[in-house]
């Protein structure tokens, strides 16, 4: 199990109740296990971070950033998170609204591959 700061859980819940036209699109594609049966979590704490969406079970985390992840600062910030997580053992893609609002098809493609990866990987591990 994954540590996670409970003083944040008020605020995961009010972003909860409060997400971006993107997210609500990505949202309305993956809830209720309509990605090969993953369940996501919507805006959940992983240690001292709130993540956008994650699916425990595929240790996956889906970013949907807006265009203030494309100055330096988030830039740095976004880069120091990912290696946090990836040291976790969790994978994190990131989308941009654009990609979200106009190329929604190939974003979700792009989930099914990564889930369908790791269930080969974890196939392939539990044969050695």
């Amino acid at each position: 199990m994954v540590y996670y700061n409970s003083k944040l859980t008020p605020y995961s819940r009010k972003l909860r109740s409060n997400m971006t036209e993107a997210e609500s699109l990505v949202w309305s594609k993956i809830r209720r296990r309509q990605i090969d049966g993953i369940q996501f979590y919507r805006q959940r704490v992983i240690s001292t971070f709130i993540v956008d969406f994650y699916a425990p079970t595929v240790k996956l985390v889906l970013e949907i950033d807006g265009s203030q992840h494309l100055e330096v600062e988030y830039l740095e910030q976004d880069k120091c998170r990912d290696a946090f997580l990836n040291n976790l053992g969790i994978m994190v893609l990131r989308f941009d609204n654009h990609q979200v609002m106009f190329q929604l098809g190939s974003v979700i493609d792009r989930i099914y591959d990564v889930i369908e990866d790791f269930g080969r990987e974890k196939c392939h591990f539990r044969r050695s």
